[in-house]
Formats: structure tokens, sequence, C-alpha cells
């Protein structure tokens, strides 16, 4: 067996750090860990176009659209010279006209809009409360503007809209009301910046008293997914601006309408999305039972956000994670990695269980009377790659901290060779994260031979019927400082000593090569037989 000099092992040991262990083996979301967070087919919009009401925009749609846009463009100085004008009538007319052709459905002129000049007076309609018709026009020609690039809601913002809008949400127009929240969404949605911008003006809580029993659905529909830029985003927004939410999602995550509970989810799982007082914060407000039902929930809309939030929740402390666990979260999780789901929930579901398996040993007690330990190996040995990495935290985690009786048990489910097969993955913390788990696992048969158990390292041999030991060894030529010092690590511990006991006469185990001279082989009596 092709060891390294033993002089370097010592160096390497001493750097190397323990890949899972009590303190790391919680593991928040990467932002490229996880796919959801950039399929946006999956999250809800950053942004939304209010396109026309029903039959009230005579504008042909698909393939006509673009010579539809040209012609009405033709009317857009009259339109402009309409809204510039001293009468409200031609005002509303003029600026009713604009917001159509902002309205259709492909490729809308928001930049020849722009340029037209009309936003200023846009602005400026938004104020005439004795006006809400015209208020209510203004507001939607200005909401499909920011729906545009960033540069288009610049132009809104430099206009100074953000506090009129907020202002208006304290109209006593429903419409006004409503498309206020919606332009405020679309300005929030288009970067931190922006969102921080809107937070600062002061728009959170009169956002939320808009969510209430009496708001009509487009309203809650609407309030829901502002709230939920409100609180997306990387960098996050400080905590404390949007703390106050949480008790409107408590009430909002009982909607039975799909669109509230995936935005309403969606903002819980930004909200929950970092250290542990956040988590805490959002456990206190009371949303774990009705997220963990929701992790059932026929939409994947609804399951996603859902599920991504308690999985933040247990990268918590053993405490945050266990009250997941009292709410029966992990049945729910078992139907995940069982049934029929796609691949993002299936690996999301994986990492979920990763963070509970990294808590204490009743909680991977918890894991294991939820017969979810079969089923992951099924995963790790089975799934996609993807999939195949998350589970294989899981198993790592749980052989880190999980008592003799419990790492005895993983192996009865047959996890060794699937450890072993990713060995030769491309993904060096996935090939640390195994090598971790093999080594727990070696431990243990270790143990038991001590005992007398066993005669031998049964775990150790059930990796060399595996081929895990060449998988091993050949790992001692990984660039991988951390890969090739474990590798060297386990191939010393628990097989280098095996080696001794059976290497050749005239062999000396302590000196490198093989030392021939000093008398001859002996030869049987009866000479050779090469039959």
């Amino acid at each position: 067996m092709s060891l390294r000099a033993s002089s370097k092992t010592d160096v390497r040991r001493n750097q190397y750090k323990v890949a899972v262990d009590a303190e790391q083996g919680r593991r928040r979301r990467e932002d490229n860990m996880v796919e959801i967070r950039k399929n946006r087919r999956e999250e809800s919009l950053q942004k939304k176009r209010r396109e026309g009401l029903q039959g009230a925009v005579p504008f042909p749609v698909a393939g006509q659209t673009a010579s539809v846009s040209e012609k009405k463009l033709e009317h857009l100085p009259a339109m402009v010279a309409g809204v510039w004008s001293n009468d409200g009538n031609l005002q509303l007319e003029a600026t009713t006209q604009v917001r159509k052709l902002l309205s259709i459905e492909r490729s809308p002129p928001i930049e020849e809009v722009i340029q037209s000049g009309v936003v200023p007076c846009f602005v400026e309609f938004l104020m005439r409360e004795d006006f809400p018709q015209l208020q209510f026009e203004a507001a939607w020609a200005l909401t499909n503007i920011a729906s545009g690039t960033s540069e288009n809601t610049k132009v809104v913002i430099d206009h100074g809209a953000i506090p009129i809008f907020v202002k208006l949400l304290g109209s006593p127009s429903d419409d006004v009301r409503e498309q206020a929240v919606w332009a405020l969404g679309n300005v929030a949605g288009d970067s931190p910046k922006c969102r921080d911008l809107v937070l600062g003006h002061g728009a959170l809580l009169p956002l939320l008293a808009q969510l209430n029993e009496h708001a009509k659905l487009s309203m809650l529909r609407n309030a829901t997914w502002t709230l939920s830029n409100f609180c997306r985003g990387k960098p996050q927004p400080v905590f404390e601006q949007t703390k106050p939410a949480l008790p409107a999602l408590q009430y909002l995550i009982h909607s039975n309408d799909e669109e509230v509970l995936t935005d309403a989810c969606w903002a819980l799982s930004y909200l929950s999305d970092g250290m542990n007082d956040k988590i805490q914060a959002v456990i206190e407000a009371g949303v774990c039972p009705r997220l963990i039902e929701l992790l059932l929930h026929p939409s994947p809309s609804v399951l996603i956000p859902a599920l991504r939030t308690v999985g933040n929740i247990v990268t918590g402390d053993d405490m945050q994670t266990q009250w997941i666990i009292n709410h029966q979260a992990l049945p729910c999780i078992l139907n995940l990695l069982t049934s029929n789901y796609k691949k993002s929930i299936k690996k999301e579901a994986c990492w979920t269980i990763s963070n509970i398996t990294a808590g204490n040993k009743e909680q991977i007690q918890a894991v294991i009377e939820a017969n979810i330990i079969g089923p992951l190996v099924n995963l790790l040995q089975n799934a996609e790659f993807d999939i195949k990495k998350e589970a294989a935290w899981a198993i790592s985690n749980a052989t880190s901290g999980g008592t003799h009786e419990q790492i005895k048990y993983l192996v009865s489910q047959e996890c060794i060779k699937p450890l072993c097969d990713l060995l030769v993955c491309p993904d060096p913390r996935i090939v640390t994260v195994c090598l971790e788990g093999l080594e727990n696992i070696l431990k243990v048969g270790e143990s038991e031979k001590n005992l007398g158990h066993t005669d031998v390292n049964l775990y150790a041999q059930m990796i060399e019927d595996t081929e895990g030991v060449e998988k091993i060894e050949n790992l001692q030529s990984h660039d991988n400082t951390e890969i090739y010092e474990k590798a060297v690590k386990i191939l010393e511990t628990f097989w280098v000593e095996e080696d001794d006991e059976t290497m050749p006469p005239g062999v000396d185990a302590s000196q490198p090569g093989f030392h021939f001279g000093g008398g001859e082989l002996p030869v049987p009596s009866e000479g050779f037989n090469f039959n």
C-alpha cells in the first residue's frame, strides 16, 4: 500500500480541519447550493406588469402586438398633449391611453413613454386626492414603467414617486391603495438598494395595514407579493425593519389562496435565512405548525418555500431544530423523499435532514425512528448527483454525532457502498464528507473488535468488499490537502497494521521499500511445484 512519508502526514494532520463537527455540522444555505432561488418559474416574480382589465384594452396580442404598438405610438404626441393640458377630463383620457399603451402584452413602449416627458406629470397626478380616478390611472402607468429595467425604475424613483406611493397606502380609494401597493412592490423588487429605499420611507407598516379580513382577494395577493419583495434579496434588509411583518405572515399562511400562500411562505423563507436570532423570531411568531402542514400541500409553488423555511429553521441550534421535530415534520419530509417529487424538492428535503442529523443524539434517533435512513441511503446510491451530495451530508452528519448503536444501524441500512462510490466524485467537499463518514464508521468497527464482539473490524472488511480501500488509496494523490490527509490517516489507522503482519519475509516494515539480502529464501524440500 503506497502510503506517503509520515513527516508530511504529521504536518498536514495539524492543518486538517474536520469537515463535520458539532459546531460546523449545520450548514446555512449557500447561494449556489440549491437551485430553487435561481429558478424564477418556482420563485415569485420580482416585478409584475399590470396588463389591461379583461376586455378593457382593445389591443390584439401575440404576433400583431408589435405593429399595434407602432401604430399606437403614432398617437403618443397627442396623448402627451392631453396629459399636459389643464383640462381634467382630457388629462384622465390621455393618461388612460398611455396606461393602455404600457399594458400591452408584449414589449410595451416604456422607453418611448419616458422619453415623451410624461413621468413628472403622472407623479403630480398621484397627489390629486380630489380626482381618485386620475390618481389610479397615473399609478397604474407608473407601476408598469417601474416593471421595466432598473433604469426605468430609477426614473420613477428620481421623480419622487416613492413617498407619494407610501402616502397613497392611506387613500380612501381601494383601487388607488391597491395600485400603490403594486407600484411599491415593483420598485422594491428591482434591487436591494431600491428595497431599502422603500423601507426607509416607512412603507412596511401602512402596507401591513392592508392585510386585514376586509381586504379583497386581489389586494391580499398584491400586498403579500409586495411584502415578500420587502423581505427579499441579498444583502438582506435590516431585520428590525422587516420583523414587524411576522404577525401578518402568521395570519397569511392560513389563507386558502395559493398565490397568497406562495408569497407568504417566500417571505418567511427570506426572514428565516440567517442567524439564530432571526430563526427564533420566526419560531416565536407561531408559524411552525402551519408550515409543516404546508409540506403536504399539493402545489409545488407553496411546498417549495414552506420546505425552504423549515430547512432554514433547522440550521439553528438544537432547541430551534427541536421545534420542527416536535411538530411532526419528519413524516412529512419522509413523504418528500419517497414520493414522486421533482429533483429540487428532494434535494432540499435531504439538506433539511442533514441539518437535523447534525444535531444531538436524540435528534438523530428521531430521524432513525421516522424510517428516513433507508430512503436516504437509496437516494445516496441511486439519485442524481445533486441529491446524492445532500444525502451524503445527512448520513455523514449522523455518523459524526451518533452513538455506536446509531452508527451500526446506518451500516445495517447499507450506507457504506454509496459512501465509497462517491469517493470518486469531482466535488472535493463531498469526498471529504464521505471520508469523514467512513472514518466514523471504521472507528465503531474497531471498537467492536477491541471489545471482543468481533474478531476483525467488520466495517473495514465491508469497505474492502466494495472496493472502497482502492478508492481511498487513490485519494493519496488528490490535489486537495484535506482529502490527501484524511485518506492517509484512514489507511494508516485501519489498514497499515494489517499490511505489516502480512508482509513477506525479509521486508522491514519500518523502512520504505523492500530490502533483499542476509540469506536466501527457504526452498521447500520437495522443490517448487509450478503445476
